[in-house]
């Protein structure tokens, strides 16, 4: 299956297919005429998948390889430098390409690397993760943590070529299927109430797997389409952030060391609705429907926390401009809006979440 993100010049293809990854270089040689290859990726996926790129590469290309450890506290400031010094000792020039090989830190990490080394070099993505596989690989955003919060230094920077092997998951401890679900879920709540259905009937990832490439294809294509409408997160875009609000300050709370960003983003995405439904900002029932499928597939709902004890993370994320939030609501699941509030939304509402 492939789907092209249609951006002018920034356009490129993304393919879902099982094996996919054995056959890199010809997907690879789609987009990239130069010699050298970086692939950047972590200590749990490498030993798995690096060898079958590399095997696949090797012949056509002068591949390379640094890694780092895996884990959401990767993602910071201080591993960039590192990149770029891998990328300087093997003399790549702004014609070499580098592959994100990873889940959504690596992804993001490398993406930004990609973007600011010399002003910017090609790379491509090869999602790991179910999370990313469905939403951080597509759309172009990259970035790394600050201590004060998640993703505050980035870039909007496009890959030449997205490789979603639904295979690799078959290796993914449980807790990152979850995690995945959660994004996957959020699809179906913002856009997507058929899908919302299906899962609900499904009632389990297991019973999910058969079509799980048609799964992962209906988020990508919903990704796409809101990335070609607002590539730069300034209009319908902001759909996408439904419960993000929420999760970035759980899990800045927690210094990334408790809940995974899917399980923040499912908390975030019931309690936000649970606030709505009592202000008569979304059907009644919505929340409920939210809570029952986060629990088929294993998410949580809460994370027994006063929700004033996330402001000051509320604060800071950047997407609040001067004390305006455009905070993402549910007229109903599959229906989506941005609805404009300030903190105080949050601190008028509090309580245990």
């Amino acid at each position: 299956m492939k789907l092209t993100v249609n951006l002018g010049e920034h356009s490129y293809p993304i393919y879902i297919e099982n094996h996919i990854s054995e056959h890199t270089a010809s997907y690879i040689k789609e987009v990239f005429q130069g010699k050298k290859i970086m692939i950047v990726s972590d200590d749990s996926v490498y030993p798995l998948y690096g060898e079958r790129i590399l095997s696949s590469l090797n012949k056509d290309f002068d591949c390379y390889h640094f890694i780092l450890p895996h884990g959401e506290e990767t993602k910071n400031f201080n591993n960039l430098p590192r990149i770029y010094k891998a990328l300087l000792d093997a003399r790549f020039t702004r014609s070499d390409l580098l592959i994100a090989l990873g889940g959504g830190v690596i992804g993001d990490l490398a993406g930004f690397a990609a973007a600011t080394f010399l002003r910017g070099i090609k790379y491509v993505q090869i999602p790991t993760s179910l999370l990313a596989q469905v939403d951080s690989s597509v759309g172009g955003k990259v970035a790394v943590d600050l201590p004060e919060g998640k993703n505050l230094a980035g870039a909007f920077y496009q890959p030449s070529l997205v490789l979603i092997d639904p295979l690799v998951l078959d290796t993914l401890p449980e807790r990152y299927i979850h995690d995945g679900m959660g994004e996957v879920i959020k699809y179906g709540c913002i856009k997507d109430a058929a899908l919302f259905e299906q899962l609900e009937n499904a009632g389990s990832f297991s019973a999910l797997k058969p079509i799980l490439p048609d799964i992962i294809y209906r988020c990508v294509d919903i990704k796409r389409m809101i990335v070609e409408e607002d590539q730069f997160d300034t209009g319908n875009r902001m759909l996408l952030n439904f419960g993000h609000t929420l999760a970035h300050a759980i899990e800045q709370h927690y210094n990334y060391k408790r809940e995974s960003h899917g399980e923040a983003v499912s908390i975030g995405m019931y309690q936000l609705t649970r606030i709505a439904e009592e202000h008569g900002l979304s059907a009644p029932g919505t929340a409920s429907r939210i809570k029952s499928l986060l629990i088929a597939y294993g998410l949580p709902y809460q994370c027994t926390l006063p929700l004033s004890e996330l402001t000051k993370a509320i604060v800071l994320d950047k997407k609040n401009l001067n004390d305006h939030l455009n905070i993402i609501l549910l007229h109903n699941v599959g229906d989506s809006y941005i609805y404009p509030a300030t903190t105080a939304f949050f601190t008028e509402n509090d309580r245990i979440i």
